[in-house]
């Protein structure tokens, strides 16, 4: 009896456990869909043993027991991602094997390659501009220029008869990369560009008898009625090559039918800075009295600019003005008011284009746009310009020429660039050491008014004849203290970069950076007023633990690029994904044009992005209050 009940309980027990085993393995599978079955270590060292090709000829003899459709699945099982069957190759030798899979492995970094591009070509497609840069009636009505402006200029006809051959020899041989439709052929003299004999005198007084590389290819151009971006590095002399063409087509206009009262501009130049706009307009001048000299009519010219009464270009613009040069706040004013017309209009040019379409100012170049009242030849120039800009810039012009001199963004190679690390509180003791590097003149830059305050304080305590300008400083002590350095009454000038931009200082033999730029850009511009017209210059720079690294990376590759000495805590600095500096057509970032990074890791980017945000959140928040009140 008691065995039969204990047979019972078993049989119980064991249909029980049964039952519960089951129920459990019922639920697993139902809850989870990746049910995992258990596999016997037998089984799974078998597996790894295939994997590494130990039992190729066990496979081989499983196969051939099994069906088409098992063979199939146990092929699909055994293949890696890449579709390789792994197991030993015996007609293949170990080393061909190697090769075989380094080869893989290189079609795996092209495939990350390739993922990298795809991603940078999505962020700059999110930042592009998806409204042209074009004025907003020229928006509203959809008009659209086809053709360039016809001009009654001509290159001679030796220089046409030579053919094309002769043009791609002249740019190869000055390393000048032009692209576009039909581009000018490149004159090599400032007499086969047909320039007027009153101009050329003036072009000797100047000490210039032969046109520079960015000059040989753009004023042809510019003669011909293109429009164009121009792009070369500090002090190649570019301002020359929108000014001598515009005076040329001036005196045209002037002697075909001279300009009455309140009538002009014809041309237009606008500039970034009063400083920029002073020296450009000195420069206009220059060459409208060596034609004066000449016996030619009168070519009139203004310069508008914040800080300086309008009275004096309102004057101007009472008997006619054929050229007015100008800053983009004081222009926008003077239009608004109707004191200037734009209606005569047809030759615009922008000197640092990037830096007035950069940054949102964009909507101040349409608006300003929108005051022509025809086609106009525009023209665009600066030594950086990367290619998010280039592109657009070209949503504004005709059949544009880019013309290149050296790579965008690249520093001037007459510049012998020096990096020192200086701690913050040695800095201003530091400066008098490094003044004794050259004679004056030398320019001294500081990214805060306070600190150019500071040091231009320091230097006249020590005895050293400074000036100092910056954007807190009435523009006629601006202007007094630029002119004195400008003729040597003063040896060292300390600005912020209202000074970095254009400005052309005869004999500068230093530049020092007392603090890194935020902006590579910046740091560009800055070198570039030394190093000019074919002499050379030193820059020195201070750098310390408080720079940005994203900086001090850009610092380092620009220093590589120009085959300068960098120093060994510049080199100890090493990007993550540094290996993808270099791909595709664009070197470093497309946005900023930074060497140090990529557009996926750019600061300028991120920075524009927050700001922009955190604008958008306020305007919200203060339509809401407005709302409510």
């Amino acid at each position: 009896m008691s065995s039969t009940v204990g047979r019972d309980d078993k049989n119980r027990n064991g249909s029980s456990s049964k039952r519960k085993y089951d129920r459990v393995k019922e639920s697993s599978s139902s809850d989870s869909d990746d049910y995992v079955p258990y596999i016997p270590v037998k089984e799974r060292k078998k597996q790894q043993l295939m994997k590494l090709g130990r039992l190729r000829h066990i496979k081989e003899e499983g196969l051939a027991g099994k069906s088409s459709s098992e063979n199939e699945r146990d092929r699909e099982e055994n293949e890696d991602d890449d579709g390789q069957v792994w197991g030993r190759k015996s007609n293949i030798s170990l080393l061909d094997q190697h090769t075989e899979l380094k080869r893989m492995a290189e079609a795996k970094k092209e495939s990350a390659l390739e993922k990298q591009l795809k991603e940078e070509e999505k962020i700059l497609e999110s930042v592009a501009e998806n409204k042209a840069l074009m004025g907003v009636a020229e928006l509203a009505k959809g008009i659209q220029y086809e053709d360039p402006i016809k001009t009654s200029w001509r290159p001679p006809r030796i220089i046409l008869s030579a053919g094309p051959e002769r043009s791609e020899k002249i740019r190869r041989k000055l390393r000048i990369l032009a692209e576009g439709e039909d581009v000018p052929t490149p004159l090599t003299s400032f007499k086969q560009m047909k320039l007027h004999r009153g101009i050329i005198h003036g072009l000797e007084k100047k000490g210039i008898t032969k046109p520079t590389p960015i000059q040989v290819q753009g004023i042809p151009t510019v003669l011909s009625g293109r429009d164009m971006i121009g792009i070369a590095f500090t002090g190649s002399g570019k301002t020359l090559v929108f000014v001598l063409p515009l005076i040329m087509f001036c005196l045209e206009q002037e002697v075909g039918m001279p300009f009455m009262p309140n009538e002009g501009p014809y041309g237009l130049i606008i500039c970034p800075s009063r400083e920029l706009a002073k020296q450009t307009f000195d420069i206009v001048q220059h060459y409208t009295n060596s034609l004066r000299a000449e016996g030619c009519p009168e070519i009139r010219s203004c310069l508008a600019i914040g800080g300086v009464p309008p009275a004096e270009s309102l004057k101007v613009i009472g008997r006619g003005v054929h050229i007015m040069v100008a800053t983009p706040g004081r222009l926008m004013d003077m239009l608004g008011k109707k004191t200037v017309k734009l209606d005569v209009c047809r030759y615009l040019c922008m000197d640092e284009a990037d830096r007035m379409i950069d940054m949102g100012f964009e909507e101040d170049v349409r608006t300003i746009f929108s005051f022509f009242r025809g086609q106009r030849q525009s023209l665009l120039f600066s030594a950086t310009m990367p290619k998010k800009i280039q592109n657009f810039a070209r949503s504004a012009l005709v059949k544009p020429v880019t013309i290149n001199v050296g790579r965008a963004g690249a520093a001037s190679m007459n510049v012998i660039q020096e990096v020192d690390y200086v701690k913050q509180e040695a800095k201003i003791v530091y400066l008098l050491e490094c003044l004794q590097k050259t004679p004056p003149p030398v320019l001294i830059f500081a990214e805060k008014k306070q600190d150019v305050d500071a040091i231009h304080e320091y230097l006249l305590l020590k005895g050293v004849e400074a000036v100092a300008i910056h954007g807190g400083k009435d523009q006629e002590e601006r202007s007094r203290s630029v002119e004195a350095f400008r003729k040597a009454k003063k040896d060292v000038l300390v600005a912020t970069d209202v000074a970095s931009k254009g400005l052309d200082f005869a004999d500068v033999q230093h530049v020092i950076n007392y603090d890194m730029p935020d902006d590579v850009e910046n740091y560009v511009h800055r070198i570039g007023r030394t190093g000019r017209s074919g002499k050379t210059g030193i820059a020195t720079t201070f750098i310390n633990k408080s720079n940005d690294e994203s900086v001090l990376l850009d610092l380092k590759h620009l220093l590589m690029e120009a085959k300068q000495k960098v120093p060994p805590f510049l080199l100890e600095l090493c990007s993550e994904n540094e290996k993808y500096l270099n791909l595709g057509d664009e070197r470093g970032c497309s946005y900023c044009g930074g060497l140090g990074h990529r557009i996926t890791e750019c600061p300028k980017l991120e920075a524009i992005q927050n700001k922009q945000a955190s604008n958008i959140g306020r305007r919200d928040y203060l339509a809401s209050n407005a709302a409510d009140y």
